[in-house]
């Protein structure tokens, strides 16, 4: 099964691929969108959904995890981020790809076993589980960590989904 794991953001967003067999996980790809600087919100809000919509096409994934908005104290940022995460919930209906969300707490405590952890840990955990030997972004490596956590929870967490499979039939 191929799992792609999404770190949204307006700036930057990651990406991750891994691939789950059976209790193995194996790192495919990883990356960051990067929309131009001087666009407008609309315009990179855009631009990320093209590049997802691609990287959908070409990876093919059975199943796609983003992390779940949590509190801002900036409502600005906030409000950025639900643009983001809209285009790639559509980006996943249009490739009728099922959609599932992670708190931040839960993807640390999933790939380090403490909610607290911080991104080095994490990133240092990613590399570790799949076996990565490059150096890796922080944007790529919460997005295998998001990744992994839907691999490892995908099984029991059926609740948390935002839709299914069936919805397309």
């Amino acid at each position: 099964m191929i799992i792609m794991g999404i770190d949204p953001g307006s700036r930057i967003t990651g990406y991750g691929i891994i691939q789950k067999q059976g209790e193995y996980l194996s790192w495919v790809d990883d990356g960051e969108i990067l929309p131009p600087k001087d666009l407008s919100l609309y315009e990179k809000t855009f631009s990320i959904f093209l590049e997802l919509k691609k990287l959908i096409q070409l990876y093919n994934p059975e199943e796609l995890a983003i992390e779940d908005i949590f509190y801002y104290k900036n409502a600005k940022s906030f409000v950025k981020l639900g643009h983001i995460r809209g285009a790639i919930v559509i980006a996943s209906f249009l490739c009728k790809v099922p959609i599932f969300e992670y708190t931040p707490l839960q993807v640390k405590k999933a790939v380090t076993g403490y909610g607290n952890a911080s991104k080095e840990q994490v990133k240092e955990m990613v590399k570790f589980i799949l076996g990565i030997k490059k150096e890796i972004g922080n944007d790529s490596s919460d997005a295998l960590a998001i990744a992994i956590c839907h691999a490892n929870s995908r099984d029991w967490i059926e609740n948390d989904r935002l839709h299914n499979r069936q919805d397309y039939k």
